[in-house]
């Protein structure tokens, strides 16, 4: 499949490998708010810069950073389009070694909260929240993948609650990441666009447990400034094969794509 691409000025280089530095302290639980009162989470505080991770989507309801300068983009051109598809892609899935990337479900705005200043990460109500349409998305992922019979390990999203609703929806579980958050902005500086890149790229890049997957939910602007390709519609997934020092996008899928698989 082919995908059309956001017009970006960011040129950067996959193989530049940031390092994450995980944060110390045991992992807490709470409620997920917005979905069944009795799931849980891990907090997972993995991420380089911490606090000056947390943000939001710049390109939904803005437009994107202008980027950083030097080097040259993952993927650039007018679309991308699939190595792998079709059963071949089933396959090469299930025998797992590969990292999803997600962009969160369909919302029921689509706004730049992240530069919303009463927006609070810990209270839904201040963000967009899936929409009804979203959440079936999400839970039509879920069902695919273990029809399909797609090996999951990790599963890491945004600390935003459209992306771990996503993720609880589907898989009915997930670790938070300031790593998936966008920076405060609604139009980046080439200072935040590499910010955003240095965080995501070392999870696009990491290799999965063996026979596994690991699933990365987020937004748009984050995948963007890792790979020159701006994720849409909502709730598109991108297939990348890691090396542990960089990556290679392999393919993308629609929300419903995931069941034609069958």
């Amino acid at each position: 499949m082919k995908r059309a691409l956001k017009p970006v000025e960011l040129f950067l280089t996959v193989g530049m490998i940031a390092t994450v530095t995980a944060c110390g302290g045991a992992s807490t639980t709470e409620s997920v708010e917005g979905t069944d009162p009795a799931a849980t989470e891990e907090v997972d505080q993995t991420a380089e810069g911490g606090e000056g991770g947390e943000g939001g989507e710049g390109g939904e309801g803005g437009e994107g950073g202008e980027g950083g300068e030097g080097g040259e983009a993952a993927y650039t051109g007018e679309t991308f389009e699939d190595q792998l598809s079709g059963p071949e892609l089933v396959s090469e899935l299930q025998a797992g070694g590969y990292v999803i990337f997600f962009r969160h479900a369909q919302t029921t705005e689509d706004y730049a909260d992240q530069a919303d200043p009463n927006l609070d990460l810990n209270d839904c109500s201040t963000q967009r929240e899936l929409s009804d349409a979203g959440k079936a998305d999400a839970a039509l992922i879920g069902e695919s993948f273990e029809t399909l019979g797609i090996p999951v390990g990790d599963v890491m999203t945004s600390e935003y609650c459209r992306a771990y609703n996503t993720a609880d929806l589907a898989f009915g579980r997930y670790e938070k990441t300031a790593a998936l958050n966008f920076e405060p902005a609604e139009e980046y500086t080439p200072e935040q666009m590499e910010t955003m890149r240095a965080n995501i790229t070392p999870l696009l890049s990491a290799l999965p447990a063996a026979g596994q997957n690991t699933v990365l939910i987020g937004h748009d602007d984050v995948f963007d400034a890792a790979t020159g390709i701006y994720p849409e519609p909502q709730g598109v997934a991108y297939v990348a094969r890691p090396d542990g020092e960089g990556f290679e996008l392999v393919a993308n899928l629609n929300p419903d794509e995931w069941a034609a698989l069958q």
